[in-house]
């Protein structure tokens, strides 16, 4: 999967549009919309803008699937969780699907 590709399927997972995506990053829409519209390849910073934007490192971008290095925050949000009860694990679970639109 090439770059905007796997951008497009970011956002298409995410519910983002190409704005969001602008907003969510820091970038100009103009920005984002060279990279779809045009097929532009990101430079480096602008694909880290995008990355912190969505949350995820480069190393996750690149990764197809494998395991990959988490962020600090993720890395934390695991570390808790191990120590969660099944009931706690639950209720975490509901506020995340509640937070994702999917409750």
């Amino acid at each position: 999967m090439d770059t905007h590709e796997k951008l497009r399927a970011l956002l298409v997972a995410r519910g983002w549009s190409e704005y969001r995506l602008a907003k969510e990053s820091n970038l100009s829409e103009s920005t984002i919309l060279n990279i779809f519209r045009r097929n532009a390849t990101p430079s480096i910073p602008t694909l880290e803008a995008i990355c912190s934007g969505l949350g995820i490192t480069m190393s996750q971008f690149f990764a197809d699937n494998e395991m990959v290095e988490l962020s600090p925050e993720l890395k934390k949000l695991f570390e808790g969780w191990v120590f969660l009860t099944a009931q706690q694990k639950a209720a975490v679970m509901n506020v995340i699907e509640a937070f994702n639109g999917n409750h």
